[in-house]
């Protein structure tokens, strides 16, 4: 377990390398499981090597009893310890799920003052959009967050249900066609991890991965202005566009995004991706030698 630990904090993806307090709650939750659960596990061990030596064939104390059939006592312990047991991890799951309700706010980082970033997030085939409205952009495989300021994600799906998960910031979230889910995050250190779909979702779903860049708030500002100084503008016909099936793409940019664009694609004004076709998704995405149908 002590090495498990150590590599996975190389890890760009690991879940045991918070970088965020959302994150580093749901690794608690975690570890508090695996010491209840360990609680029974090691005694349990300890108790059957125990029992196997005590009771060997060249134990002369060790008393024969083959007629025993039923102990109150030990029945107690056999019971109570599991039930124990039971009753901790549900309190944890009970706190924790609370605690870490996707829908709660995260406060900001002491010292931060600035209101919560929003974030809209489209799971598309197979690729992620991020709007973000305050700003009036949009990026494509490429998420940039300030560190200590918190982040509302809304998050939908323009074709089939999807999972949206950045295991070094917290807690993953479906993303459903028609709907809306929220999540808050925020992240604490500057660098780059990574997000990840973690629901298969056709030919593509390997490469549905995204760039992660916490930043200052100084930089952050600086992205945006870049951004806003050139690329394409995400309106309904570049939206059609981008919402078609493609894979492994590289990240980009638009320096404009038409207001209200996610609220059309949840209510499906924007009509929603088919999602990927019986087979191989098409020959579009997956080209096929002609013997094959």
């Amino acid at each position: 377990m002590a090495l498990l630990a150590a590599v996975s904090g190389c890890a760009p993806t690991s879940v045991l390398a918070p970088e965020g307090p959302v994150a580093a709650a749901n690794r608690q939750i975690l570890f508090n499981s695996l010491a209840i659960m360990l609680a029974i596990v090691v005694p349990t061990i300890i108790a059957t090597l125990a029992f196997a030596w005590w009771f060997r064939a060249g134990n002369s104390k060790a008393r024969y009893q083959p007629h025993f059939v039923y102990s109150g006592k030990i029945e107690l312990i056999v019971w109570s310890i599991p039930i124990m047991i039971i009753l901790f991890l549900g309190g944890v799951i009970w706190v924790g799920s609370h605690d870490q309700d996707p829908r709660r706010p995260v406060a900001a980082a002491p010292g931060q003052t600035t209101p919560p970033l929003e974030v809209q997030v489209v799971s598309l085939d197979w690729k992620w959009l991020f709007i973000y409205p305050g700003q009036g952009i949009a990026t494509v495989n490429r998420l940039v967050l300030p560190v200590g300021r918190p982040v509302r994600f809304r998050l939908t799906s323009a074709s089939v249900m999807n999972t949206f998960f950045v295991p070094r910031l917290g807690s993953m979230i479906y993303t459903m066609n028609g709907m809306e889910t929220q999540l808050n995050l925020r992240a604490d250190r500057v660098g780059r991890i990574w997000g990840q779909s973690s629901h298969y979702s056709g030919d593509g779903f390997s490469d549905m991965n995204f760039a992660v860049d916490t930043v200052s708030a100084a930089d952050f500002d600086r992205f945006v202005g870049t951004v806003r100084g050139g690329g394409p503008v995400l309106d309904v016909p570049g939206y059609a566009a981008l919402a078609r099936q493609s894979l492994d793409v590289h990240p980009f940019s638009y320096r404009a995004a038409q207001p209200g664009l996610f609220d059309a694609i949840v209510s499906q004004q924007l009509k929603p991706s088919a999602g990927p076709q019986e087979g191989r998704g098409g020959p579009q995405v997956s080209p096929k030698p002609p013997e094959m149908g």
